[in-house]
């Protein structure tokens, strides 16, 4: 499916939002304050052991300890036997369903005890393969994995395995041979998706930059002191165009100038069949605003989410679960009831895949469909949910739908939903409902002023009314840019602070 990458980029965050059909299906959001560590490697210590869990936390100079599984460390290395084997052991990879790697490559073995395997003040090599989340630390393995273009390179996994989303049987046997013919013996290749058609000297130049990338890290964690970063991921960026920009992809348009030519050079240094579709976007109108995706965020930061037929889905996130509430709504059919009722589960089955791309909704996911008498009508939702799936990135799994309309199915989840992402726990409800969070909104504000201010030129006078606490951070962090943008409009930005105003909300009135 051909796509379009969009980049909103400033000194205050990065927004990365992928469009197929002219529809944004995925959103990237990255804080420059508070950026995300999935991918980082770090050489920590052992903080604790918990036998009774089989885990341990291992300090690596974060907030939080990292919680370390012991599915997830090589015993190998662990125990100091590498030498005395004439190869590393199989591993068991757990591929994703986009053949990138995710972090667990360990297979529990119950005759080995992490207790056994690690101690209290002992330094160790890890990834962190999941974000902290909510009030967790971050997830770590100590199965290191190095994603390329075209390969997802571990080092301590004796594996060769193949994306599942290519599906061609010749290509999959074809990347097979040719990555056992180049790779190192005894270590692990995962082929992702953009490797399917890729020549061998496209694997090879990946190969020689991953094998010198870990060949470093190795030496430089040897000659450092634990708790400490060893290698950071690429900025979100870069990191894009490493991970969504395809063939298929027609156009990358980013804002920034300057990020604009950092991106060309990156393509003409490691992608330059793709350096000619990168353009930089130059029209006053913000980015987002001007392609729709401003208002896209806004809904899918909203509970109800209406269908076309007249019913309506409801999401609700917990900390265990997400909920998802189908209803018919002013739907109410010609004659077939059971046709009403599959006609608006089937509906309902797009914007739920669809809304839970777009949110990143991770996790176990509980569907309350319409009751439906028929098993047919249940067959033929339940096909229909799978095919609306298959062009989601992240693994799914979905069990049939239940005698009481239940459908339960899981969605893999690395990061942070989008309402986690732009939400605080609501000050107004003692954390029973979300509001936006005061960071995102300032940002909100500076857009809108960005927007008011290109609209008409001839406009001299912008009023602001806010919160105290927004008012408070805009003149803290923003105060250069609003400086900056009264020089280039020629107008007068002025504040009303307004305690009795709900937080979330603001008015601009312009004269």
């Amino acid at each position: 499916m051909s796509s379009e990458i969009l980049i909103n980029s400033n000194p205050r965050e990065i927004r990365v939002a992928l469009m197929e059909n002219q529809q944004v299906v995925e959103l990237f959001i990255e804080h420059k304050a508070n950026k995300g560590i999935a991918g980082n490697i770090y050489r920590g210590r052992v903080a604790k052991i918990l036998p009774g869990m089989q885990v341990a936390f291992v300090d690596i100079g974060l907030e939080k300890a990292g919680f370390l599984y012991v599915g997830d460390i090589d015993t190998i290395d662990a125990l100091g036997l590498e030498d005395e084997m004439d190869s590393p052991s199989p591993r068991e990879e757990k591929e994703d369903g986009d053949g990138d790697d995710d972090g667990k490559f360990g297979k529990p073995d119950d005759e080995i005890r992490i207790q056994d395997i690690l101690q209290e003040g002992q330094e160790i090599l890890v990834q962190v393969a999941k974000n902290p989340l909510g009030g967790k630390g971050a997830r770590i393995t100590n199965y290191i994995s190095l994603p390329g273009r075209y390969l997802v390179y571990m080092p301590t996994v004796n594996h060769i395995s193949i994306s599942r989303r290519i599906e061609d049987e010749d290509e999959k046997i074809r990347l097979k041979n040719l990555i056992g013919e180049i790779g190192n013996r005894g270590e692990g290749y995962i082929v992702r998706t953009a490797g399917q058609d890729a020549t061998r000297a496209d694997f090879e130049s990946d190969l020689n930059f991953l094998h010198q990338l870990w060949g470093n890290l190795k030496k430089q964690s040897e000659n450092l002191s634990a708790p400490q970063l060893v290698y950071e991921d690429l900025n979100l960026i870069f990191r894009s165009i490493r991970d969504l920009f395809t063939n298929e992809t027609e156009r990358l348009v980013i804002d920034s100038k300057s990020d604009f030519t950092k991106c060309v050079e990156f393509c003409s240094t490691y992608l330059p069949h793709l350096s000619e579709k990168i353009e930089q976007y130059k029209d006053p109108m913000p980015i987002f605003n001007h392609y729709g995706i401003e208002m896209d965020i806004s809904r899918a930061l909203g509970r109800t989410i209406w269908l076309k037929s007249g019913g309506y889905i409801t999401i609700d996130q917990t900390e265990a679960l997400v909920a998802i509430d189908v209803n018919t709504g002013k739907y109410v059919g010609r004659n077939d009831h059971e046709e009403t009722i599959l006609k608006t589960n089937l509906e309902a089955v797009k914007e739920f895949a669809y809304q839970i791309r777009l949110r990143n909704i991770g996790g176990i996911i509980i569907v309350d469909f319409i009751d439906m008498a028929k098993e047919e009508s249940k067959e033929i939702v339940s096909a229909a949910l799978k095919q609306a799936l298959r062009a989601d990135r992240s693994r799914s799994r979905i069990l049939k739908i239940s005698e009481f309309g239940l459908m339960e199915m899981t969605r893999k989840r690395v990061r942070e939903s989008l309402m986690q992402t732009l939400c605080d726990p609501c000050d107004y409800c003692d954390g029973k409902g979300y509001i936006k969070g005061i960071t995102p909104l300032c940002y909100e504000i500076v857009r809108e002023i960005q927007r008011v201010g290109t609209d008409n030129i001839t406009k001299k006078k912008i009023d602001i009314e806010v919160h105290p606490t927004v008012y408070d951070m805009l003149i803290e962090e923003e105060s250069g840019f609003l400086e900056e943008m009264e020089k280039q409009n020629n107008s007068e930005i002025t504040f009303q602070v307004n305690p009795k105003l709900h937080r979330e909300k603001y008015k601009i009135a312009t004269s």
